[in-house]
């Protein structure tokens, strides 16, 4: 489904009702850490965050794990 049908189809207040159990997340995060990015490398980060339908945390979460399990 993409961005746009999402958008759509959650805009009918029916399609809004929560369904099943709840999920909670299996660990919780630690602290935040503030990190900072040159202008143009954060527009890049939230270009790519949208394309991949994720908020801009989890987008760096992923590419931080991606880097870590690439390198062991």
């Amino acid at each position: 489904m993409s961005a746009q049908q999402k958008y759509d189809f959650y805009a009918d207040a029916a399609n809004q009702q929560p369904q099943g159990t709840p999920r909670r997340r299996k660990e919780r995060l630690s602290t935040p850490v503030p990190v900072r990015f040159p202008p143009e490398l954060l527009e890049e980060v939230k270009s790519a965050a949208r394309a991949d339908d994720r908020s801009v945390s989890a987008w760096i979460r992923r590419a931080v794990e991606h880097e870590l399990r690439r390198s062991a």
